[in-house]
């Protein structure tokens, strides 16, 4: 397993957006525009490959730390560790880089996995975001 960190004009940063697409847009419903929100070039990007590109986040500076966004990992390739895999190199370049918070915005589904990860909820209800319901947590770095 490899995992790989860019910018939005590294080549990796189509199997990043083709993995996106075949989840949010494919089988999610999420409208393509707000899938690509134009906030790619101000991101640092992450790529789990095993050997082929399996997993993918995003962060962005936030108002009060690092903000996680498009965690996706493949749908024949869920429950293998990958989603583990590109959160724990979000994790460690989040310190690396001197951040002390991240933050997310959970799909409700999922919001168990960031919890086993040390993440809490922050809201007092659910929102809805592409009307899908989220809810925001953070955790400390």
């Amino acid at each position: 397993m490899e995992t790989a960190v860019f910018a939005h004009d590294d080549p990796a940063f189509e199997d990043a957006l083709d993995i996106r697409t075949r989840v949010f847009v494919d089988e999610q419903d999420v409208p393509m525009d707000r899938e690509v929100d134009g906030k790619d070039p101000d991101a640092t990007h992450f790529l789990v490959s095993d050997p082929a590109p399996v997993a993918v986040a995003r962060t962005r500076e936030y108002e009060d730390g690092l903000k996680v966004e498009r965690v996706a990992v493949l749908a024949d390739a869920r429950g293998e560790g990958y989603g583990h895999a590109v959160m724990d190199a979000v994790e460690s370049y989040a310190s690396e880089a001197g951040y002390d918070r991240l933050v997310l915005d959970a799909q409700v589904p999922v919001v168990g996995f960031y919890e086993a990860r040390g993440y809490e909820i922050q809201d007092d209800e659910p929102f809805e975001d592409a009307g899908i319901p989220h809810r925001r947590m953070a955790k400390p770095v």
